[in-house]
């Protein structure tokens, strides 16, 4: 007679061997959150960098006054010493999937609210010198 199918003690057997693998491998997947949060931040602040070059760029090919909107994508982007103001950088670097907060003079990006260390601000431009990004909160601050 031939038994098809597997006994109790290897069912235990697999049933072991794969709690074993979860409790091993959970801790290294559950300390990824802040990571993700890091590089999410870092990605807003890439984001802010490459607009404000964009849109200062895009008004000195054109001849505007340093003052004056630009156009980028359909969206019009406000100026303030030929770079983006607090608004025209939120506009410019589409951070609608951010939770914001005006910090005067400046605009501080944060992951999300329960997270409200793990942010960077953006100072728009006082003068001739360009803006100003605060530089990336640290992991410590996105745990």
């Amino acid at each position: 007679m031939k038994h098809q199918g597997f006994t109790l003690i290897e069912l235990i057997v697999v049933i072991v061997i794969l709690g074993i693998l979860a409790a091993t491998a959970l801790p290294k997947f559950a300390d990824l959150q802040a990571d993700a949060r890091l590089a999410k931040i870092d990605g807003a602040r890439g984001a802010m960098n490459s607009a404000a070059a964009l849109a200062h760029s895009t008004q000195l090919a054109m001849g505007l006054a340093s003052d004056a909107a630009v156009t980028l994508e359909g969206l019009t982007v406000s100026m303030v010493y030929g770079y983006p103001t607090v608004s025209g950088i939120f506009v410019a670097a589409n951070l609608v999937d951010y939770v914001t907060a005006a910090s005067a003079p400046g605009l501080s990006i944060a992951v999300d609210s329960g997270h409200p260390t793990c942010q960077v601000t953006y100072y728009p431009a006082t003068g001739a010198s360009g803006v100003t990004i605060d530089p990336s909160p640290g992991r410590a601050n996105c745990l």
